[in-house]
């Protein structure tokens, strides 16, 4: 039984610390499977939650030693996976989110050899046993995160050759065991190849886009919100640009579109320790005109410990994203919150978010990921959330939570 530092609205139902692989980021919940991606332990954790209450780790898809699997999706009995040279090992924590520079990935060795780099497919149909069956190499250190709820098309953040960081690529998986790029878009400034020079400070770079109706909500780290066409997946097309770093601290991260209320929700990551940056904001845009989303509003930021005193990353990390089959609530939403666990707001008024649950994690007895200047805090990662309402939710360190949502 694990006790909680607090919570309201939310219990314990069943806890895993992976058989030693506790190093969770993403989490997809697919037929009574839990596939986490990992950082440090360089693969793929297979997790019987049939009986939430008693969580089995029952398989491990390794990766390259030098390469991470953060991030995959599930969805129509496969799996995709990005793989990317693990660049947080080789460098600090304030240089990788603080700046951007020219890929030329072969200094840091033979692709496929040193490191691999692309998105593999895994055949699910045995959900606890995923056979890899495709992968798509990309010329450069690789993905960072990717988009998939079934069909044709991928979208993928994607750090090339030639460029400064991650830029947006549509996959076309027609043929899933030969998955290939069939489009892209980028900040201008940002194909250092191609001539072009950033104008800008800090990290320009995609996390990842969420996609809905053929729009496609960007984040781009320092570089604010994009809102693209992608109706056309050869030639995604801009909608509109947001920027609010400087004055705001920047590392976008997030966009939940919620497109029966026209309504976006919008997270900022804490990438440093709190003492070293400002606080981060989660912020509600009203996208009734995208070609002009206005912010109306901004979560309030978890206020029952005295967070900051504590120290570690205190802000936001990852949203539940709505997915098909998953809880979906236009109203609810649910949320990672790193040091301060897992948070729920209630955004019936979009223009006065209201925090209605919460569930904060004990400290983690074991630490997987280098600290490496991270204060020994929690790191509530990503969380998924099913229809019955039961969380599935990462820690940097402690493993896998199942939680379950008490509120209305």
């Amino acid at each position: 039984m694990i006790t909680p530092e607090g919570a309201k609205n939310i219990s314990f139902v069943g806890h895993t610390d992976q058989g030693g692989r506790g190093d969770g980021v993403q989490v997809m919940v697919d037929r009574g499977y839990a596939y986490i991606g990992t950082r440090v332990s360089r693969g793929i954790m297979v997790t019987d939650v049939r009986n939430p209450r008693n969580p089995k780790p029952v398989n491990f898809a390794p990766i390259h030693p030098n390469s991470w699997c953060m991030h995959l999706q599930t969805a129509e009995n496969l799996l995709l996976c990005i793989e990317e040279l693990d660049l947080k090992a080789l460098l600090s924590i304030k240089d990788y989110y603080s700046g951007s520079n020219q890929v030329d990935s072969s200094r840091y060795g033979k692709r496929g050899e040193d490191f691999s780099a692309g998105m593999r497919v895994y055949d699910t149909a045995d959900p606890a046993n995923p056979k890899p069956i495709g992968f798509m190499e990309v010329e450069g250190l690789g993905l960072h995160r990717v988009w998939w709820t079934g069909g044709r098309y991928a979208y993928a953040s994607a750090l090339l050759n030639g460029f400064t960081d991650h830029i947006f690529i549509v996959i076309d998986l027609a043929d899933p065991t030969k998955p290939k790029e069939c489009g892209r878009w980028w900040i201008p400034g940002m194909h250092a190849a191609g001539g072009e020079t950033p104008y800008w400070k800090g990290r320009w770079a995609l996390h990842h886009a969420v996609v809905e109706d053929d729009i496609a909500y960007a984040s781009w780290r320092d570089g604010g919100l994009t809102i693209l066409d992608v109706s056309d997946k050869t030639a995604p097309k801009l909608i509109s640009h947001r920027v609010w770093s400087p004055p705001f601290g920047g590392g976008t991260h997030s966009a939940l579109p919620l497109h029966d209320r026209n309504l976006l929700v919008v997270a900022d990551e804490a990438t440093m320790n709190i003492d070293q940056e400002q606080m981060k904001r989660t912020w509600v845009f009203d996208i009734r005109e995208k070609s002009n989303p206005i912010s109306i509003s901004t979560f309030p930021t978890p206020s029952d410990q005295d967070y900051v005193a504590k120290g570690g990353q205190f802000g936001p990390h990852n949203l539940h994203e709505n997915r098909p089959g998953s809880f979906q609530s236009s109203t609810t939403i649910f949320a990672t919150w790193q040091s301060a666990g897992v948070r729920v707001f209630d955004i019936g008024d979009p223009y006065r978010p209201n925090e209605i649950g919460y569930f904060v994690p004990p400290q983690p007895t074991k630490w997987m990921e280098p600290l490496r200047g991270r204060s020994e805090i929690r790191h509530t990662a990503d969380l998924f959330v099913a229809k019955d309402g039961l969380m599935y939710v990462t820690d940097y360190d402690a493993g896998l939570y199942i939680l379950q949502w008490n509120g209305a």
